[in-house]
Formats: C-alpha cells, structure tokens, sequence
C-alpha cells in the first residue's frame, strides 16, 4: 500500500489532500498533532469523509510530531476520535496498555507499535522490531541512516523476519530507496506526502507512476543510479518511463552512496541488475569489476555497470554521450581545438573522445597532478585554472566537466576568470540547473551552447539498452524536456 500521510490543519484539507492524490493512495495517515485544537476533537469525523482506510495518530514531540499535551490529555483526544471507523491506530512501543488500546480492540481497529530513532539504526534493531510485533498487529520502525550500510542493515530485516507484519522506515537522503523499495524490506506500506510531513517522504504521485513502488515484487530487475549527491538526477525519470513503455518489470532508483564497497554489498544481496555511476564514484568501481570494456580501460572510468555471469561488467557511455551532439561541427572542421575545465572521472571520457576525433585539448584543473594525468594518457595539454585568462579566444570549444555550478550551488563558476568572445562553442555537462552560471556567461558573449540534458540523454540511450537488451523507445517522452523546462 502507499500511504498518504496528511499534513493539514483541517478535517477539509486533510480530505482534499486524499481527493487531489486518490488515485496514486491506497490509505492515509490523518496526523491529528497536525490539526488544529478545534479540529482535533472533530477527528472521529475523518474517516467517513474519505473512502480508503485511515490510519489515526497523534504523534508526541519526541516522536517527531507536534503533540505536547500530558499523556491523559492526549490520550483523551485518542479515546474521543476511536468512535470514528478508522483502520488502524498508532501507538508508540512504550505507551503501556491503556483505555486506548482497549478502545480500539473493542472498535476491531488493529494496532501499530511504532519506534523512532531520529539519531542512528539501534543495534538491536531486529530485537526491537520483534518485541514490537508481540504488543500489536503490525511493528514500525523509523530511523535515521547515516550511512549506507545503514541500509545494508534494513534490506536484511526481511531476512531475520519474514513472517512479521512491520513497516521498515529509513529517514533521510539515505532511506529515499526504502520508501520506494518498501516491498523488498518486507513492509505493507510505504509513507508520502506532497510537502514531506517525514524527512525523506516521496510525493505519491512519483511513487505510484514514477516508481511504481507497489508493483514492485521479487521478479522485478532492480536498477539504479549511485552518487554524492544523487537525488537531483533525471536518470530514474528517463529511465523508469523506458521501462514502462516496453512492458519491462524493471525499477530505476537513485542511491545516496558514502562507501562503493557498501554498495557493492547490496547490490549483491537484493540481486541488483546493473546501476549508472556519478559523481563521485566513476574510478572508485573500477576496482570491484570483473569485466571492463576498452573504453573504460582506455578513459580511465566507469559510469555503467551490468551483471553478467559471475561478476560485474563496466562499461563507459559517457563519451557517446558528450561527442554525439558535436560530431557536426567537428566533421565540419569547426571544433579543431578545446579547453577541458576539470579533471574528474567525466573528464577523462570527454578527453578521450575529443582526442579520438583529432581535437586538440588542453586541460584546466586546480590540482595539476590530476590534469597531468589525463593528459600523459590521452597526448595533450594541461595546466592550472588560475591561468584560464591565458587562453581567452584560443579555443573553438570550452567544456565544463566539474560538479561546480550543480543545483542548489547554481551561482559558482569553475572558471572565472576566463573571457568568452563569443567565437566559442561551450558546453557543460552539468543538467540541473539547465542554464549554469558558466553557460551564461557564455550566452551573454554570443557563443553556441550545449547543454547536459544532451548529454545524459545519449548516454541514458546507451546505459538503456545495456540494462535491458532494448533500444529506448523512440515514442517516448525521455523527461529531458520536461527537465529542461522546470530548470530553464
């Protein structure tokens, strides 16, 4: 089930909230901590005013909600809002038994034993689950990770208790894919909300159409994308709506990642089919891969992984991606020479592709070791970025290949102190925001821009077709543009 969790301070809202989303809902949580002191008591009213089940909570200020009333007080407002028809009610692990319990096991409304960490993942946490299913009908756990492994330890609960009805809650950037993977955890619904009631809380429009997290079962090919940060990526857009379009049980998710060797670890345990690689971590896998393809062992990284039998495939789209939009104007002898603004993994594709079609590159980079690098490999030049000024119409094509500049940082530029003349042609790969600081200045001078929407969507093209063996459908809307103009 998709829970929507209500976050209004009126019975009315709170409904409107149900009617705007029912399609995308299959119950609702009505938070009466949220509510005002007038509607509160009005809260028996709740569930004849919708059609899917609700859940009845009001949450205590140390369990994350707004509720500071003595405990009789609250347990009052409890007792007066059981006379409506709810589904479920919940109550917190060390709320002894009381009227309330009594109340809504005379009602035939079935309990939920709730726990919140807001700190950390308990040691005991397969403990605590247990010992919360024996006080009720269903045991929740909600806690904080921290790290990745932290959700290595979530995806083995379903392992320790297989037969327990519970809801598994990981809050934070970390847990986003708990709460699309809900099913997987061995949970009977997942939490949304359209203005993040919880930290970490997917709008349930993307959970339902995006995701389709409540179809998602054991046969379902799990994919993904791995970075630091991850959660602005338009690759689950694109490539969740290629999978439907095919009729693929497939899923895409973004996975915040602190440590490769965690992920590894995971992406074994749940049998994970293959994962796109972003900043930070395009060189980090190349050490737990089995298999690499000439590309990757000529770039120097990897941004596509794939299982094939008994071990991990690396494989490298990103230079058809980036040299695809400008294979005319190199053809046409426009592009003859380029300045390569950084020297990361992305860095190492794009100057090998340049280089694979005759242009001269030159590489800027702050640390000049890294860019030294790249460039003993791949013949060219290098030097430091606080020389950028130096090659000032030089150029017939400038590429920004660095993180700087990435939403929400949107007003860095990684090159300052370079002039365009508007002769150039700039590109930067970063897609969000669509237009960087970097490409507007580079607008302002008259030059031809490329964005990094191109970019991810050729590459995207590739990846797509090594995770399911099809190409991307052409009738598909790729939500680049959609992307483009939310950004633009």
């Amino acid at each position: 089930m998709i829970c929507l969790t209500l976050g209004g301070r009126t019975l009315e809202s709170c409904k409107a909230s149900v009617v705007k989303n029912r399609e995308y809902i299959d119950i609702c949580e009505l938070r009466v901590d949220l509510l005002d002191q007038k509607e509160q008591k009005r809260a028996k009213e709740f569930p004849s005013m919708v059609d899917i089940p609700v859940i009845l909570t009001l949450r205590r200020v140390q369990d994350g909600g707004k509720c500071d009333l003595p405990e009789r007080a609250r347990r009052d407002i409890l007792i007066r809002a059981l006379d409506g028809d709810f589904a479920y009610i919940d109550l917190e692990d060390d709320i002894k038994k009381n009227d309330v319990e009594i109340k809504a096991r005379e009602r035939g409304v079935k309990i939920i034993r709730s726990m919140h960490d807001f700190e950390k993942v308990p040691d005991d946490i397969f403990s605590k689950i247990f010992h919360l299913s024996s006080r009720g009908d269903v045991a929740k756990i909600a806690v904080k990770l921290r790290s990745f492994s932290d959700v290595l330890t979530l995806f083995r609960i379903q392992e320790e208790l297989a037969g327990v009805d519970k809801i598994v809650i990981g809050m934070g950037e970390f847990g986003i894919c708990t709460r699309i993977l809900y099913k997987r955890l061995g949970s009977i619904l997942t939490f949304a909300s359209d203005d993040e009631v919880a930290p970490g809380q997917i709008p349930p429009k993307a959970l339902k159409q995006l995701y389709r997290a409540d179809k998602v079962d054991e046969r379902t090919a799990i994919y993904g994308i791995i970075g630091n940060p991850v959660m602005h990526s338009a690759s689950p857009v694109m490539h969740n709506r290629g999978f439907q379009a095919i009729n693929f049980n497939a899923v895409y998710v973004p996975f915040l990642v602190d440590n490769v060797r965690s992920f590894f670890s995971f992406a074994e345990q749940i049998k994970m089919r293959g994962f796109s690689v972003t900043v930070p971590f395009k060189v980090d896998v190349l050490s737990y891969l089995g298999n690499i393809t000439r590309e990757v062992k000529q770039i120097g990284s990897c941004n596509t992984v794939v299982r094939v039998p008994g071990m991990w495939k690396g494989i490298n789209t990103d230079y058809y991606g980036f040299i695809h939009p400008l294979l005319k104007d190199i053809e046409e002898g426009r592009i003859k020479s380029a300045l390569v603004i950084g020297a990361g993994g992305a860095s190492k594709a794009i100057v090998w592709a340049l280089r694979n079609y005759g242009v001269k590159v030159t590489i800027l980079n702050r640390t000049l070791s890294h860019a030294e690098k790249i460039a003993k490999l791949n013949v060219c030049s290098y030097d430091t970025l606080d020389n950028a000024n130096k090659y000032s119409g030089q150029v017939d094509l400038v590429v920004q290949t660095t993180s700087v500049g990435l939403y929400p940082n949107i007003e860095e530029n990684p090159v300052e102190g370079f002039v365009f003349t508007g002769k150039e042609i700039a590109y930067d790969i970063i897609y969000k925001p669509h237009m960087t600081k970097f490409l507007k200045q580079a607008h302002k001078a008259g030059c031809c821009l490329h964005f990094g929407s191109e970019m991810l969507l050729e590459q995207g093209k590739l990846q797509f077709e090594a995770f399911s063996g099809y190409h991307y459908p052409y009738w598909v809307d790729s939500g680049m543009s959609d992307t483009q103009q939310e950004q633009a």
